[in-house]
């Protein structure tokens, strides 16, 4: 027990997390929700970074290991910082792809913290070298073809005198042998397997990135697959199954667009496999836009360009909604902008029955869907969804000497006000909520750039697109393709002298997924 009138020291915890084999959706629930608990977390080279935004408030410490990288970090360093981060009396999680107890050397880490008598747990993941298999159409077992599953590793521990694997052994094996981490190691393999009596025609697959949206699978035999992966310039990571289990993958491939396969198209075949997108979406916004582009089989990358806050200052909004019935018109011009106005109108005790006199109008589908949920139906829509075309719109109707409302964010152009005034009606315009770049939006910018391959850039917004030119060091290059949301948002892009490469026709969410489809498609 503490005494009296000291505080007692906060104890540190250690959770050893599986994160799965690559697809966020497959992270377990406990895994969830140490993440959300946690005050550090301690992360790989496969972890998605979809993941991590379960623990946003944590400090996230990127300790991965690639093969052949100088780069990175060792063993001991990542087991000296769990128990360092432990005494510091943080909740840690030790966050690993797939599995940590296998081929994860959880179990050392696990060690290590035992040995200095840091309380740690082990929240289990689910396993590659199940899940790329599944992904690909193969069971691993199946009462016909194999009774029993043998999950080997190509990088034994390098200080050992010599390996443990019994060649001999395992290639009279009838089941189904999974190599973990054996693109390099692909042909010994074969090679000691065929030596030692397994036959040359066992059909072999080899899985790359399973259960994502860069899923590629090569098929062959002993006898071929070598030549068929070195053709198909496969990388790691990939996990390779050996055994009559295969034979079931051109029935049971069901991770595809029509769930068939086509000759040599490695079963994977959602229009946008192995393209690699980034999203500028604000965080709370993206799903939408994330989660379809990687059902159609991308990977994406989520980096918000802008964040939204509320308004400092309410004086001015909360006198307009005192005074909501002098005017005629509502103008919403973004989802973002109807749900802070509605926050704020309940907090002042109003409901919609005080809007009853009042036009609404809304600039797009996505607004008119955000008004639906709050059980109003907008009286005007344009045909064209952008400023332009809510003030074509109003150009049709009776608006001279009618009060207007804008709701907006507080760096709204000025073009619908303007124009809005030139069509005679008496304009009132209030930011209800406001629009920011993020914080060291440079680095992360600079890292991702650096990081990763990207093919697709998406811009749902001119902030989005003036935000991520401005965080670009030289200000203008990006070897990706540009996708706009619509002429405005192009408009800012070209001033930044980058390219557009494809603008959505219709500007919406699925209006700038069609828009990426036909640039994948060209």
């Amino acid at each position: 027990m503490a005494k009296k009138g000291r505080l007692q020291k906060k104890k540190g915890f250690v959770s050893i997390v599986g994160a799965g084999p690559g697809d966020p959706k497959l992270l377990t629930l406990r895994a969830k929700e140490v993440l959300e608990e946690a005050d550090a977390v301690v992360y790989d080279y496969l972890v998605h970074p979809k993941i991590l935004r379960h623990a946003e408030h944590a400090e996230q410490i990127y300790v991965g290991k690639k093969g052949g990288d100088p780069d990175s970090t060792p063993q001991k360093s990542i087991e000296s910082l769990l128990v360092k981060l432990a005494r510091e009396g943080k909740r840690v999680v030790r966050l690993k792809g797939g599995d940590p107890f296998v081929f994860g050397r959880g179990g050392e880490e696990a060690l290590w913290l035992a040995r200095h008598r840091v309380p740690f747990e082990i929240s289990p993941g689910i396993t590659a070298g199940i899940a790329a298999p599944a992904y690909a159409g193969i069971p691993v077992t199946h009462r016909k073809l194999a009774s029993e599953v043998t999950l080997i590793t190509a990088h034994e521990d390098p200080s050992k005198k010599g390996s443990d694997l019994n060649w001999n052994a395992l290639a009279k094996l009838k089941g189904t042998l999974v190599l973990y981490m054996g693109v390099k190691a692909l042909p010994q393999v074969v090679d000691l397997l065929i030596r030692y009596g397994r036959k040359r025609k066992t059909p072999v697959s080899v899985i790359r990135w399973g259960t994502t949206g860069e899923q590629r699978t090569v098929t062959g035999t002993l006898a071929t697959i070598v030549q068929k992966v070195e053709e198909a310039k496969l990388q790691a990571p990939a996990i390779t199954v050996i055994g009559e289990v295969n034979r079931l993958r051109r029935k049971l491939a069901w991770f595809s667009a029509e769930g068939r396969i086509r000759p040599n198209s490695g079963g994977e075949e959602k229009p946008l496999f192995g393209k690699t997108i980034l999203v500028t979406r604000s965080r709370k916004q993206a799903s939408e836009l994330a989660d379809e582009l990687e059902n159609l089989g991308a990977r994406v990358l989520e980096l918000p360009t802008i964040e939204v806050s509320p308004i400092r200052d309410f004086h001015s909004l909360d006198r307009a909604v005192k005074n909501i019935r002098k005017y005629y018109w509502l103008v919403f011009t973004s989802e973002n902008g109807v749900e802070a106005f509605f926050k704020r109108f309940r907090e002042l005790g109003k409901d919609t029955r005080t809007l009853s006199s009042l036009k609404i109008a809304a600039v797009g589908p996505g607004t008119k869907a955000k008004l639906n949920a709050f059980s109003i139906e907008p009286d005007l829509v344009p045909k064209v969804f952008t400023t332009e075309g809510l003030v074509r719109a109003f150009q049709g109707l009776k608006i001279a000497r009618k009060k207007f409302l804008l709701l907006r964010t507080n760096i709204a152009p000025d073009f619908l006000n303007r124009s809005l005034k030139k069509l005679g009606a008496q304009v009132t315009e209030i930011s209800v909520y406001r629009t920011e770049k993020p914080a060291g939006l440079e680095h992360r910018v600079a890292e991702l750039v650096r990081q990763y391959p990207i093919d697709y850039v998406t811009f749902t917004s001119s902030s989005t697109a003036q935000h991520f030119f401005e965080a670009l060091k030289n200000g203008r290059h990006i070897e990706a393709k540009v996708i706009s949301i619509g002429p405005v948002t192009s408009k800012t892009i070209l001033a930044f002298g980058a390219k557009v490469d494809r603008e959505a026709k219709v500007s919406t969410i699925p209006g700038l997924i069609e828009a990426v489809l036909k640039e994948a498609r060209s």
